[in-house]
C-alpha cells in the first residue's frame, strides 16, 4: 500500500498544477477561522461577532465546520480526474503497466491517495473545529465537547465516495474536463428521476428513494446546519424540527456506492485494450 501511495505522491508532487489544487483543497477550510471572526457593524449602532451568537459551541461547531468544509471538495476534484486524464495523454499508464504495475494496483494507488487526502483534510477540520469550539464555546466538559465527532466519520466517507465517483468518471472518460461535466449531468438526472418519482408516486417516498442516488446520498451524509442553529435560537417554533444527525445507514450507503465505483474502474480498465 505504500508503495503505491508513494508511487502516486511523486507524480502529483511532480505536477505544478495538481500542487496547487492540492495546497488550495488544503487552504480553503480554513475559511471556516475567518468566519468565526467576521464582524458586522450594524449601522454604526453596535458591532455583531458571529462567534459571539453562540453558534461555534460544542458540539454544533463539529456539525458547521464539515458542511462548510466540505463545499471545498471541488478543488481536490480536479486533481482526482487530473490523475486519470493525465496518465492517458502522457501515456504513463501504459508505461506502468510495462514496468510490471498490474491494473489493479494501479487503481488501487489512486484509491490510496484519495483515502490519504481525505484523511488529512479530516484531521485538519478536526483541529479548526476543536480550535475554534474552545476558543468560543462556552461549554467545556469533555462530554458535550467530543459529542457529535461523527460528523467527522461522515466527512470522511463523504469525501472518500464522491472522489472515488470522480475517479470513476475519469477512467470512464479519461479527459478531465468530461468527467467533470459528468458529475453535473449525473446531478441533472438524479433530480429528473426524483422530479417524475414525486409525479407518479408519494413525494415523500420519492424523497427517501432520492436518499439512495450517489450524489444525493452523499449530501445527506452532513446535511445543512442552518435550521439547526435557528432550533436553537427559536425552540418553540416546532416547524424547524429536522433530523440532521449523522447516521451509520447513511455512512454505509456511501460506502457501498465507493466501493461500486472502485470495482467499476477497475473492470473498465481491465477490459479496456491500452
Amino acid at each position: 500500500m505504500l508503495r503505491l501511495l508513494n508511487l502516486e505522491l511523486q507524480k502529483l508532487l511532480l505536477n505544478r498544477t495538481s500542487k496547487i489544487l492540492i495546497f488550495i483543497s488544503f487552504i480553503l477550510p480554513f475559511f471556516v477561522i475567518l468566519l468565526s471572526s467576521i464582524k458586522f457593524n450594524v449601522f454604526g449602532f453596535f458591532t455583531l461577532e458571529l462567534g459571539e451568537l453562540g453558534i461555534f459551541n460544542f458540539p454544533v461547531i463539529w456539525h458547521l465546520t464539515t458542511f462548510f468544509a466540505s463545499q471545498f471538495k471541488f478543488f481536490f476534484a480536479i486533481v482526482v480526474v487530473s490523475m486519470i486524464g493525465n496518465e492517458y495523454s502522457n501515456k504513463t499508464i501504459k508505461q506502468n503497466l510495462i514496468d510490471g504495475l498490474s491494473k489493479k494496483e494501479f487503481i488501487l494507488s489512486k484509491f490510496y491517495t484519495i483515502v490519504f487526502f481525505s484523511l488529512v483534510s479530516t484531521i485538519l477540520i478536526s483541529i479548526i473545529s476543536l480550535s475554534i469550539g474552545l476558543y468560543y464555546s462556552s461549554y467545556t466538559e469533555a462530554s458535550i465537547i467530543f459529542r457529535e465527532t461523527e460528523f467527522l466519520v461522515a466527512y470522511f466517507v463523504k469525501l472518500i465516495g464522491f472522489f472515488s465517483l470522480c475517479l470513476f468518471f475519469g477512467v470512464l472518460v479519461k479527459r478531465s474536463a468530461f468527467a467533470l461535466a459528468f458529475l453535473f449531468i449525473l446531478y441533472i438526472l438524479e433530480w429528473i428521476v426524483f422530479g417524475l418519482m414525486a409525479w407518479k408516486l408519494d413525494s415523500s417516498l420519492a424523497e427517501k428513494i432520492q436518499n439512495f442516488f450517489p450524489l444525493k446520498s452523499m449530501y445527506k451524509l452532513i446535511d445543512q446546519p442552518f435550521q439547526r442553529i435557528a432550533m436553537t435560537k427559536f425552540p418553540d417554533k416546532g416547524e424547524l424540527t429536522y433530523d440532521y444527525g449523522a447516521h451509520g445507514y447513511e455512512i454505509i450507503i456511501v460506502l457501498c456506492w465507493t466501493a461500486l465505483f472502485i470495482f467499476l474502474s477497475f473492470r473498465l480498465l481491465k477490459r479496456r485494450d491500452l
